[in-house]
């Protein structure tokens, strides 16, 4: 994708967004001067691997982190709006209908004793007041969107295969037409196939609905192929931001080089992999709670794009 989104007036603007996890003792800074923007129909990725804080992000953004998780610095807009000063009759309008979210785990995401129906249905009856007839009707019709027989409604998750789960969860996501979709990892434990299949769904969606995206994975070959821009997250901080396809070609954070680089080529001579640890000449993911240690190397971010926040 080659289109230029950073000059649009962004729908999401994030800066200096830090998370700390707070315990009686001692505090773990999860996520440190964490600052991107994301453009009106932009895709915009976020890479790194398990538990350099991308996650937390999401749900800052969404207002849904927990306790001992806290936001200590930084705002979140969307399309100009204060999140963070969101009182909480506001936050139930802005979620689902202004920025929606689909999580990790499509099986832990769907109520296993209630029908997919039933569920589709509650976000009708919940956020515009429908009778429950209407919101089914509505829930078939969403149903037909991601291309699933509308006789599933009747269907419990565990009816339904690894695919179609996921599908019914972004279908909901995208019920209320939001402005921003957060993606964390949906095509994880997917086989490759229905993998190619669900981000084909993504991208029919996103054409027919407009909608801006926050697509969040450790697969860097996939990000390439969705994303306008990328940024790439080590240790809670970002280190590179840049159009997906330049910073592919020309990473220039140690880090990303590494990341790139852990995933085999499909063509070309063979080559062998390096460990993350190995490549960068270090040990293990920092740990968090110790900054000062040997293994820790304070990321700089080296690459940005105009308007597009580091």
């Amino acid at each position: 994708m080659s289109t230029d989104h950073t000059a649009d007036v962004p729908v999401l603007e994030v800066e200096g967004l830090t998370v700390e996890y707070v315990g009686a003792h001692r505090s773990v800074v999860a996520v440190k001067d964490v600052s991107f923007r994301i453009g009106a129909g932009e895709v915009f990725g976020l890479a790194g691997e398990s538990g350099c804080g991308k996650s937390t992000v999401a749900n800052a953004l969404m207002r849904l982190l927990r306790d001992p998780a806290v936001i200590t610095a930084g705002t979140i807009r969307y399309r100009g709006r204060d999140v963070l000063a969101m009182r909480p009759e506001e936050l139930r309008a802005f979620r689902w209908k202004e920025v929606a979210m689909v999580f990790q785990s499509a099986m832990s995401s769907l109520n296993p004793v209630m029908t997919v129906g039933d569920q589709m249905a509650d976000i009708f009856t919940t956020h515009e007041g429908l009778r429950r007839g209407e919101a089914r009707r509505r829930a078939a019709e969403l149903l037909e969107l991601v291309k699933i027989d509308p006789s599933r409604l009747r269907a419990y998750p565990h009816q339904l295969s690894g695919g179609m789960r996921q599908r019914v969860v972004i279908a909901m996501a995208v019920a209320l037409r939001p402005g921003l979709l957060i993606m964390d990892e949906p095509t994880t434990a997917l086989d490759v196939v229905v993998q190619q299949e669900i981000m084909a769904q993504i991208g029919e969606l996103q054409r027919e609905l407009g909608f801006s995206i926050l697509f969040i994975t450790h697969d860097m070959s996939l990000m390439i192929e969705i994303s306008h821009r990328m940024a790439v997250m080590y240790g809670g901080r970002l280190v590179e931001t840049a159009p997906s396809r330049e910073l592919f070609a020309h990473p220039e954070h140690p880090y990303t080089h590494a990341l790139i680089n852990a995933f085999p080529p499909l063509t070309g001579p063979r080559r062998e992999l390096t460990a993350l640890a190995e490549e960068l000449r270090l040990g293990p993911i920092p740990d968090l709670e110790d900054r000062g240690s040997g293994h820790w190397v304070a990321p700089t971010v080296l690459a940005t794009t105009p308007g597009g926040g580091a």
